[in-house]
């Protein structure tokens, strides 16, 4: 019982980062629907981002309060991810916008493999290790439970509780559920339809910068690789969880690290993958709109 709780908590972390990347997908798909594929590599460059912050930090400062550090990185790959983010709508996406549905799904994916191409040139091929953080561990009735891991799981509550406010109960907000039920009459009510939607990936890009952060506080390396696999995993988080649906992202992305955790605990761990994709699959033959999402309204 106590190695289940253990792989339980274990997959709670890991699905708490999965969330945190899955928000971003389903927040894009609800106003413009669309997939925004490159943002598995935002999540990679907000880890980047966190890292060389973390190495400058300890070059200029001798010492440096960890908790300062942590925030002073998460802070600037927002920063550095929002404004990518930013530039990728801008640039490649609202050009495309009113073009046939696989010309912006082609760009998403053309403007993924530039940013993974750019940072493995610029950072080089080989995995960038940090010093381990937070390397405190609590026993709990013959369970380890890490700092780390609790920092990942409330920061996550934390931000979900936040943008579940934004998105329902602020100016914003209501832009945002406008521009998702009604572009064009959205903008004849005097909502600034291409402003709300560059906030929109800001906020996506902002949630991956963290999850970036976390992802690297937590393993303690990334590669110039690394957002290829989370950012499919989140992807289908959130069409587990229901896309469209902030609550059900997290809850698919739970999910999705749950499965990866019991299945390496109790089976082959090469398998874990398949095992996760299987459940999908498995899910949308009998909840096609996933666990929280709500039917699609067609248009007339």
């Amino acid at each position: 019982m106590e190695y289940f709780i253990q792989q339980f908590i274990n997959g709670l972390t890991l699905g708490s980062i999965y969330g945190l990347i899955a928000i971003g997908y389903t927040m894009v798909y609800g106003i413009i629907g669309m997939i925004n594929f490159a943002h598995g590599d935002i999540f990679m460059v907000g880890a980047f981002a966190a890292l060389i912050v973390f190495l400058v930090l300890g070059a200029l400062f001798s010492s440096v309060p960890i908790v300062l550090a942590l925030l002073i990185m998460m802070i600037v790959a927002m920063l550095l991810t929002s404004l990518y983010n930013w530039t990728i709508e801008k640039v490649a996406y609202r050009p495309l916008r009113g073009s046939f549905r696989l010309a912006p799904l082609i760009t998403a994916i053309g403007m993924s493999i530039s940013l993974s191409n750019f940072v493995q040139v610029a950072q080089g091929p080989r995995n960038k290790p940090i010093p381990r953080l937070f390397t405190e561990v609590y026993d709990v009735a013959g369970i380890a439970i890490s700092l780390k891991q609790i920092i990942v799981v409330v920061v996550t509550a934390v931000l979900l509780v936040i943008f579940w406010y934004l998105v329902n109960h602020t100016s914003l907000g209501r832009a945002q559920r406008a521009c998702e039920q009604d572009r064009k009459m959205a903008a004849l009510l005097g909502i600034d339809v291409d402003r709300t939607i560059s906030i929109t990936f800001v906020m996506g890009a902002a949630l991956a910068a963290v999850a970036g952060t976390l992802f690297l506080m937590y393993y303690g390396v990334v590669s110039f690789s690394d957002g290829f696999v989370p950012g499919v995993k989140a992807f289908t988080a959130a069409v587990l969880g229901g896309i469209g649906s902030l609550p059900g992202a997290v809850l698919g992305g739970l999910a999705i690290g749950l499965i990866e955790s019991m299945w390496s605990a109790y089976f082959s761990i090469d398998y874990k993958d398949v095992a996760a994709f299987s459940i999908l699959a498995i899910v949308l033959i009998f909840l096609p709109t996933g666990m929280l999402g709500h039917p699609e309204v067609e248009k007339v």
